[in-house]
């Protein structure tokens, strides 16, 4: 299913042949060692399943760049476990197989790293900010945080304990606003795709989700939200199945490649 680089031969005989396969030799060995997605001489190969547990709202970028990863290393498959972080931190620490965490909080990557299985070395690759989503073309008029407190209008929150909720909350109390939504969603996806439904008027997400749901939804920015920017930390898992692939993912999400396909989902550079 992975595309595979054709070899292309050439009919020689007798000594061209063999100088040929000496030739080839060296220039194998060389291609190995200075390709660009290639690793570092010495290090092992990259090959089999990584499995990524991440944040909801990486799903877009997450997805294209597991396709480049696959690309990158013939032979390797990625899988994803998107959801609410909290839940997949609480995955990995009940002892679900998983070989990389990228959550969207520091704070829940903490369940993961005082846990005993724990991850190795988070670094944060990327930051988050708020907005409001609300139905194509704002029929009510949403400009600000305060207008989610309008009487009649139907709100949907994140979960406060998720990280998207937990930063909607921070921005709401920075406001001294007070807001109860018809429901809380466990990760922002969920959330997102109640007004995409229209089965809310609108829902506090995030800027990229916004920008991945494209005309479903119209985005309002709000000034509260750059006082409740999340942001997200990715590590391999100590005890993962796959480590060198965790690695080769990581070092993926890190590099300017990866950085660039988060940067043009909207997300802030770290």
């Amino acid at each position: 299913m992975t595309p595979r680089t054709a070899r292309r031969t050439l009919p020689l005989t007798g000594t061209a042949v063999a100088a040929l396969l000496v030739l080839s030799a060296c220039s194998s060995s060389d291609d190995t060692s200075s390709g660009s997605s290639s690793s570092a001489p010495g290090a092992a190969k990259v090959s089999g399943t990584v499995t990524v547990f991440a944040a909801a709202s990486l799903q877009e970028s997450f997805t294209a760049l597991g396709a480049e990863f696959e690309k990158a290393h013939p032979g390797t498959e990625v899988v994803f476990n998107f959801g609410g972080s909290d839940t997949l931190a609480a995955s990995i620490t009940s002892g679900a197989p998983a070989d990389v965490f990228a959550a969207a909080s520091s704070k829940t990557m903490a369940i993961v790293t005082d846990a005993k299985d724990n991850a190795s070395a988070p670094v944060t690759f990327a930051r988050n900010q708020l907005a409001i989503a609300t139905l194509p073309g704002n029929p009510d008029q949403v400009t600000s945080l305060k207008d989610l407190t309008k009487s009649g209008l139907k709100v949907v929150l994140c979960d406060r304990t998720v990280p998207c909720g937990a930063a909607a909350q921070k921005a709401l109390d920075a406001s001294g606003l007070k807001l109860t939504p018809v429901s809380y969603e466990q990760d922002v996806k969920s959330a997102l795709t109640k007004v995409e439904l229209r089965e809310a008027d609108a829902a506090v997400v995030y800027k990229t989700d916004v920008r991945a749901a494209g005309d479903k939804v119209e985005g309002v920015d709000f000034p509260e939200s750059a006082d409740a920017v999340n942001d997200y930390p990715i590590a391999p898992l100590k005890d993962a199945p796959n480590a060198e692939a965790a690695k080769a993912f990581v070092t993926l999400v890190r590099s300017a490649e990866g950085q660039k396909a988060l940067t043009e989902a909207g997300f802030l550079t770290p």
